[in-house]
This record gives C-alpha cells, sequence and structure tokens, in this order.
C-alpha cells in the first residue's frame, strides 16, 4: 500500500491502517449481529459455535481497536518521526495486539470446527479429522499466545527503548512470520474439511453449488494471510542478513535497530483483516435462514417443481402419483363407484419407514427449533417455524396426517458404483490410472531433487557444517521409516490406494509449510523437522504408487510399468536442482526468502493437487481380490524349504526387503557425497552440471531396463545392475582427473533399474498380503538414513574416495537378493512374471464382444438416453421424496387397484415400481 503525506513534512500509513482496519471491524460487526437474528429468532436454536463467534468478536473488537489507538501514537510512521513521548503507548498497543492476535482467530476457527461437528454426526473420518484440527487450532494458538505474552523478559521491557540490556526479548517479526504455517494449514483444513460431505450430498444442483460456495468464503482468509507476511519479508530479509554476515544478531538490537513503527503497520492491518474477514466468512452458513427468508428467489432450485402441475411457488413439486395421495388426504370420502374409476391410494401413514435412511422432518410446528443443516440441506427453503410463514409440503401433509415422524437430515451419499479391480484390467484399460498416478512419481521426485538443493542452500546461508547437512538428509529418511509402519499403514489397509495420496499430498504439503519458520529462524532443529514431516508425506504416497503401479495391468510387465513411473521420477529430480540452482544461485538472505515462497506455492499446489486425487477415479483393489489374482497364477507359493515349515515365498519376501534397505542406502550415500567427489577428484568440474549427467544416466538406465524388460528376464537384469554397481563403485576409490568423474556417472547408471527390479520381484505372489509387504518395503527405503552417516564418518576417518567402501558394501549385501531367487528353483518360478491366462482369455472375450456390438450398443445408448431425459424433465421426483419412495421395502409400498378387480383386490409393489 502506497504511503500517503502526514500532517508535517514525514510520511505515514496510519490514516489508510485506521480506516480499513475500523472498516473491517464494522461489517464484522454487521455479520455477527445477522448471525445472531438468524440463530436466536429465526432458527431459535443457538449452539456453541455462535457463544464462541460472540467472544471472536470481542477479541476481535480488542485487536483492531489496539490497532486505531496506534495509529494515534505514532504507528504508520518511521521510528524517526515517532516523537519520544509516544513510543511506550505505541509499543503497548502493539503488545496488547500481538496478545489477542492469535486467541481471535483461536476462538474464530473455534467456533467454525463446532459447526463442522454439527454437519454430520455419522461420519467418522469427518469428525476425528475435524477433532484433530480443533486440537491443533487451540494448542498450537495456545503456544503462540504464551509466546507473544512472555516475548520479553521481564515483560515490562517491550514498552522500553531502547531495550535495557538486562531484559532478553525475542524479534516480534520473527514470532509473527514463525506462525504463519500453523494459520494457513489450519484455513486450508477448516477450508476442505467439509466438501466431500457437501459435494456427496444428494441435494438440486443449485442448491449444492451454494453450500459449496457458502462453506468455501474461507478461501478469502488464507489469502489474506498470504498478503499479511508479505509485508514482513522486508524485516525477515534484513534479520537474515545480519545472521549471515554476523552483525546485530541479538534481538534487542533489532528492536532497537529496525524501524518497526513502519513495517509492521500494514501488517497489522492485514492482520485485523484476517481477523475480522475470518468471523464474517465464519458467519456466512448462519446466514442461510436470512437469505431464504428474505430473498426466497436466490436460494430456491426451479428444477425440482414440477412444471405440468399447478400449485403455488411455495409448494413442492411432487410425482404425480404423491400429489394424489396427497390431494386424497383433504378430499372426501369417494362413493364406491368413483373408486371403480379411479383406484384408491392408501394413506401417507402405511409407508414404512426407509430401512437405509430416516425420512425427512416436519417442519410445521409453530413452537419447534429446527437446526442449522435441515436449513442448510432442505430441498425446498421456505419451511420455517414460527413466526414465518408455511407452505403444506410432503413433510407437512404427513404430520397433518397424524403420521409425524423422526427428525433427520435431507442428504445422503451417492453411490459412485463399484470399480473394476486393477488386477483385472488389460494394458489399454491401465493406461489412465498409470498416468494419474506417474504424476505422483514426479512430484515426489522434483520434491526430492529440489530438497538436496535447498539442504546446501540452506547450509550456505546459515553456515552449517557438512555433517548437519548429513542429518537433515537423514531426518527426511527417518520418515520413510516412520511413515509407513504408523498412520501410513493404516490409511493403506483401511482406505485403499487412493486415499494413500490424499493423506500423503497433505502432510508433504505440512512439511513445505514448515520450512517458513525454519528459514526464518534460521534454525537447524527447525529444518530437521521441516525433513522429516516431508518424508513422512512422501512415503505415505510411495507406500500406494509403487504396488498400484505394478499391479495395475497384466501382471508380466510389471517390472516395465514401474521401470517407466520411476523414470519419470528421476525426470524431477534432474529438473529441480537445475532450476533451484539456476534461478536461486547466490546463497543470500535474499535467496533464502525466495525460497520461502517457493515452498509456499509447494504447498497450495500439493493442496490442490490433494484435492484433485480424491475426486479422480481410479481403481482399486481389496485384499480378497490380490489374493485372487495371485492365486491364478501357476507359481508355487505353498512351497516350503525342506522338510521345514517355511515357505519359501517368506524367505524371499524378507530378502528382498533386506536388499531394499541396502540398495537405497547406497544409492543415498552416492548421492549426498556426489558433488563432494567431484570436486576432490577434478575441482575444476561443475558439481551442478555434472550431477545432472548423473542423473540423467540414472534415469536413462530406468527407460532402457523398462525397454529390457520386454525381452529381458527381471532376475537377471537385477543381477547385471548389482554386479555393475558393485564394479563401478570399487573403481572409483581409485585415481583423479576426468576418469574417476566419468565413473560415478557410470555408476549412477548401473543404480536406475535397481529399485524397480527389486521392488517388483518382491511383490510377486504375496496375495492378500501384498499391502503389507508394501509397506514394509516402503519402510525399507529408510536404508537411506543410516548409510549416508556411515559414509560420511568414513570420509573423515580418510577421504571421499576411500569411503565408497560403504557403498561397495551396501551393493554386495543386497545382491544376495536376485542371487537366492537364481539358485533357488521356487524362488525363481514365484518371481518370474506369468501371464494370467485365465484373465487375458475373460478380456479378449470381453473385447470381442464390444467390437461386434459397439454400433448397436452405442445407437441404443442414444436413444435410450434421450428418451430418459425426456421422461426425467416430464416426471422427475424431487430429490428427497424419490429417495424415500425407492428404499420402501419390497411388498410394503402403496396399494394400488386394478380397474379389472375394482375396489376388492389389489396388488403391492414397491416404491421403485410406483414411481415408474
Amino acid at each position: 500500500m502506497a504511503s500517503v503525506a502526514g500532517s508535517g513534512d514525514f510520511a505515514t500509513r496510519g490514516p489508510a491502517v485506521l480506516g480499513v482496519t475500523a472498516a473491517t471491524l464494522v461489517c464484522c460487526t454487521v455479520f455477527v449481529v445477522l448471525r445472531l437474528m438468524s440463530r436466536f429468532w429465526i432458527v431459535r436454536k443457538p449452539g456453541w459455535d455462535d457463544y464462541t463467534i460472540i467472544l471472536a468478536w470481542l477479541l476481535a473488537f480488542g485487536t483492531s481497536f489496539s490497532i486505531c489507538y496506534g495509529t494515534s501514537v505514532g504507528l504508520g510512521r518511521h521510528e524517526r518521526d515517532v516523537p519520544e513521548e509516544w513510543e511506550m503507548p505505541m509499543k503497548k498497543s502493539a503488545y496488547v495486539f500481538s496478545v489477542l492476535y492469535n486467541p481471535a482467530l483461536m476462538a474464530t476457527k473455534t467456533s467454525i470446527l463446532i459447526f463442522y461437528l454439527t454437519l454430520s454426526k455419522t461420519q467418522k473420518i469427518f469428525r476425528w479429522t475435524t477433532i484433530a484440527t480443533f486440537a491443533v487450532v487451540n494448542v498450537g494458538g495456545l503456544a503462540l499466545t504464551l509466546l507473544n505474552i512472555l516475548q520479553c523478559r521481564p515483560v515490562g521491557a517491550a514498552f522500553k527503548t531502547p531495550v535495557p540490556d538486562t531484559a532478553s526479548c525475542t524479534n516480534i517479526v520473527t514470532i509473527y512470520l514463525s506462525s504463519a504455517p500453523l494459520n494457513i494449514a489450519t484455513d486450508l483444513a477448516i477450508l476442505f474439511l467439509p466438501m466431500p460431505i457437501l459435494t456427496a450430498m444428494r441435494l438440486p444442483k443449485k442448491q449444492k453449488v451454494i453450500l459449496v460456495v457458502t462453506f468455501g468464503f474461507g478461501v478469502f482468509v488464507a489469502v489474506v494471510d498470504v498478503v499479511r507476511i508479505a509485508y514482513l519479508q522486508s524485516a525477515a530479509r534484513n534479520n537474515l542478513r545480519n545472521v549471515q554476515e554476523h552483525r546485530d544478531s541479538d534481538s534487542n538490537d533489532s528492536r532497537n535497530a529496525n524501524d518497526f513503527s513502519w513495517y509492521a503497520s500494514l501488517s497489522f492491518m492485514w492482520s485485523a483483516i484476517e481477523i475480522n474477514v475470518g468471523i464474517m466468512c465464519a458467519c456466512v452458513p448462519a446466514l442461510k435462514p436470512l437469505a431464504s427468508r428474505f430473498l426466497p428467489h436466490w436460494i430456491l432450485d426451479p428444477t425440482v417443481r414440477d412444471k405440468t402441475a399447478t400449485h403455488t411457488s411455495d409448494s413442492a413439486a411432487c410425482h404425480p402419483d404423491i400429489a394424489g395421495r396427497r390431494s386424497n388426504l383433504n378430499s372426501p370420502p369417494e362413493s364406491p363407484r368413483s373408486n371403480l374409476q379411479s383406484p384408491p391410494r392408501s394413506p401417507l401413514s402405511a409407508m414404512p419407514e426407509s430401512p437405509l435412511t430416516k425420512p425427512p422432518p416436519a417442519l410445521g410446528g409453530q413452537d419447534e427449533a429446527i437446526g442449522m443443516m435441515d436449513f442448510l440441506t432442505t430441498p425446498e427453503m421456505t419451511d420455517f417455524p414460527h413466526p414465518l410463514q408455511q407452505s403444506q409440503t410432503f413433510a407437512t401433509a404427513a404430520t397433518s396426517a397424524g403420521t409425524r415422524r423422526k427428525s433427520a437430515t435431507f442428504f445422503d451419499f451417492v453411490d459412485m458404483g463399484r470399480k473394476k479391480n486393477i488386477t483385472l484390467m488389460s494394458n489399454r484399460e491401465s493406461i489412465y490410472p498409470i498416468l494419474m498416478v506417474t504424476i505422483l512419481f514426479f512430484i515426489w521426485g522434483f520434491a526430492y531433487g529440489l530438497l538436496d538443493t535447498l539442504n546446501g542452500r540452506f547450509q550456505e546461508v546459515a553456515q552449517m557444517t557438512s555433517g548437519q547437512t548429513v542429518g537433515q538428509h537423514s531426518a527426511y529418511y527417518l520418515g520413510y521409516i516412520i511413515g509407513p509402519l504408523s498412520f501410513g499403514r493404516l490409511v493403506f489397509k483401511v482406505w485403499g490406494f487412493k486415499a494413500c495420496y490424499t493423506v500423503g499430498l497433505m502432510v508433504y504439503a505440512c512439511g513445505a509449510l514448515v520450512f517458513w519458520p525454519s528459514a526464518v529462524l534460521t534454525s537447524f532443529p527447525a529444518f530437521l523437522i521441516s525433513n522429516f514431516i516431508t518424508g513422512l508425506g512422501l512415503s505415505t504416497l510411495e507406500i500406494s504408487a509403487n504396488p498400484f503401479i505394478a499391479l495395475c495391468g497384466p501382471p508380466e510387465y510389471a517390472e516395465v510399468r514401474l521401470n517407466l513411473s520411476q523414470a519419470v521420477q528421476a525426470i524431477g529430480t534432474i529438473l529441480s536442482p537445475l532450476l533451484a540452482k539456476k534461478v536461486l544461485f547466490k546463497a543470500s538472505a535474499n535467496s533464502l526468502i525466495d525460497v520461502q515462497w517457493t515452498y509456499l506455492g509447494i504447498a497450495f499446489f500439493t493442496v490442490l493437487l490433494a484435492i484433485a486425487y480424491y475426486y479422480c477415479p481410479l481403481p482399486e483393489a481389496t485384499d480378497e481380490e490380490l489374493e485372487a489374482a495371485s492365486a491364478r497364477m501357476p507359481i508355487p507359493r505353498e512351497a516350503t524349504l525342506g522338510s521345514t515349515n517355511i515357505k519359501i515365498i517368506w524367505i524371499s519376501i524378507a530378502m528382498g526387503i533386506w536388499a531394499q534397505f541396502c540398495y537405497v542406502g547406497g544409492q543415498e550415500a552416492v548421492s549426498t557425497s556426489f558433488v563432494e567427489y567431484t570436486q576432490y577428484v577434478l575441482p575444476s568440474l561443475d558439481p551442478v552440471g555434472h550431477a545432472a549427467v548423473g542423473h540423467t544416466a540414472f534415469m536413462t538406465a530406468r527407460f532402457l531396463a523398462a525397454l529390457s524388460n520386454v525381452w529381458v528376464t527381471p532376475r537377471h537384469l537385477l543381477i547385471m545392475s548389482y554386479a555393475g554397481a558393485i564394479a563401478l563403485a570399487a573403481a572409483c576409490m581409485n585415481g583423479h582427473g576426468a576418469k574417476p568423474a566419468a565413473l560415478i556417472v557410470v555408476l549412477m547408471f548401473f543404480e536406475g533399474p535397481i529399485f524397480s527390479l527389486n521392488f517388483a520381484q518382491t511383490l510377486r505372489g504375496c496375495g492378500r498380503h501384498t499391502k503389507e509387504v508394501a509397506v514394509v518395503l516402503t519402510a525399507a527405503i529408510g536404508g537411506g538414513a543410516v548409510f549416508p552417516p556411515i559414509l560420511y564418518a568414513a570420509t573423515r576417518a580418510k577421504n571421499i574416495q576411500y569411503a565408497f567402501c560403504v557403498v561397495i558394501a551396501a551393493y554386495a549385501s543386497a545382491l544376495l537378493f536376485p542371487i537366492w531367487l537364481e539358485l533357488h528353483p521356487s524362488a525363481r518360478q514365484i518371481s518370474e512374471p506369468v501371464r494370467d491366462e485365465q484373465t487375458r482369455q475373460e478380456l479378449e472375450l470381453e473385447e470381442e464382444r464390444r467390437t461386434s456390438m459397439g454400433m448397436s450398443e452405442k445407437k441404443h445408448n442414444r436413444f435410450s438416453l434421450k428418451r430418459w431425459s425426456k421422461d426425467k424433465e416430464k416426471n422427475e421426483l424431487p430429490t428427497v421424496e424419490h429417495r424415500e419412495r425407492s428404499s420402501w421395502a419390497e411388498g410394503n409400498g402403496p396399494r394400488e387397484v386394478s380397474l379389472e378387480e375394482g375396489s376388492s383386490s389389489a396388488t403391492t409393489s414397491n416404491g421403485s415400481s410406483s414411481a415408474s
């Protein structure tokens, strides 16, 4: 925001800050008043969320008032233009604001989350996620509040200028910026938590859109939070420069020297906007009763009305069958003769309650208070209790007939239908799901490459040792051990493949957000936490993605598919370091701040990607289906070792997991030491460009292995890759100049296909244990946390070339797995790619049938779709009534009388046949 001239010769932002803060407070107050009118007057059922929003408004008033008062005592001016007698009042107002800021956000978000808990009592995932967000909001907010209260010790030092030497103060800018990830993460969680429920409701389109938009107003809060922290970056840049140049690093000096009253004013203003806009967004869902009362045409959906019937604008459109029953309730008894001409209808009291869902509530009671969810989901938004005028609907008609039912909500979840399981897909059918999941391979490859680059950048800016950099790398792979064996396994086993993508991306986004305070604080422990959380998220992706690619399609091509997807992952590993090095090439404070914004952008993109994958249709496979797929294969799954009861397949699985642990450890040992090795053997070589060449060789090997697997047995290719890697690692232990620099590139070439070959052959034949084995195989990637520190210790003991003996030992240990497969006949048969002939023949027959009947089916579907659309437009039922009727138990539906039999004979039909 541009500066404006003050009353003197100095510039001031005070008037703009005062005007914007006061205006948003007034708007916030209007929204709160309207919400309370809606809840206390119309709904007449206030809840804890309403009382909490009142508390939030009181805190918002305090924060806004402190800012407005601060502008009268120098806030918005440069420090040099603030009179000395204004210094203490201005700092007191800033202190009050900092103390009230987090409680105001806590109260607002707590109100929203309490309201969420009233939306659904049957969706356990939604409820537990809401409760977890509630805990994070309040625990994190309480911690930040205490940090703001105790920003100086003693507390009174926060008001003094200059800060006494005997006091100890934390840089307030650091506190504000460090709280940004928590606020953004909880804002996004609150924004997207209800979306799965809202989008799955069976409601008319207009009402569903209104619901989604209503709950989507929270996006403005996240945007405002990002704008707010942008105004603190100038101070953060100065702080980082001070750390880098080893001057003015003391927080007391920073408080005295920084132009706080100038640069903090706009941040305070945007903080007030964040609080006030957040309260307004929290009030929006509660305003729907008011809109329904005074602006009904904005909410009512004409698509659910019966265009052929004559009824008032407020009456519900019903199927003629139901309308006939409704008219019979209020009409006098007909003569026996009229019964012969018009079949009598049974009273509504004869309709049984749906065995699947509860019937709609009767909203016709004069003194009955109704819940907020009834307003949000009722098909006709005109059914309000006293004092609003009501029209008779299907529900109220049932009430007047003496058949009042229990209260319930008007929504259910759409059954999307059962997807074809991944083990029965042909090559053509598997193209789309494989492409969608391969995108995730690129994402974590890009994240992995960027992480290594940022480790080095962080080391340069914060002047950390190479040992600390190895520790950061190990923290990332420690997440690979803990993530799969804890919550990752639960998500994979209970909710399946796709759930791991959404959860993994969300956790990865949290890790990206935590990088922000890591950079702001230039803190090594905080950066360790960021790397660890990133590892948790990406490992959750890999739990599902690798077995999905291996299983999705004909089993004989598992290694081909996985190598192709892993090659795409390597492309991301190549691009991200080049982008980071070339764009963020200077080891400066500005560079690290640019990386902060990069990670913030990655976090937002990852959240959007997680939402996209939630709605993306992807096939699944249960344990039973995986067992059936393995049973169809002609392999000796029950073979045992000699006279013992130990199954061969379990030995193969154990050795495959060990090989994976050792291989990833050796690969990461090479990767983390690549730059140091290159500089040791050929100092004139550009390490960035040479690393790109090495990763390109790594990627090329995976593409070539995918092509070779069509003809070469995976077991033999795995032996050759291990043998080549061991030989090249031994060759790298000697010599100087271009030769060893080239040898390490060739070493990376032989490393390329090992992971995919190892993973696919270990997973083959596991049956119902496939998911469990995939979990442990993913956890084995944690070998990357073990071997690099060992190589680092060997390097410090002698030199980097000598340390490559660790790489040789890792690959030699992993080589035992393909040797075992080669030597034992049963193990060899289990690991061999074999066709699923039964499924193959069934797919061929299905393809022939589709080809022979394709044209006639398309023609039939086209005409039947047209006819269905015409019938639907003519006789469409309201959503709830159609759902009620279609769920009546067979044999208990309304009784109909045929013309032939007269009134003495009746036939029973279910609800679906009556509706037709």
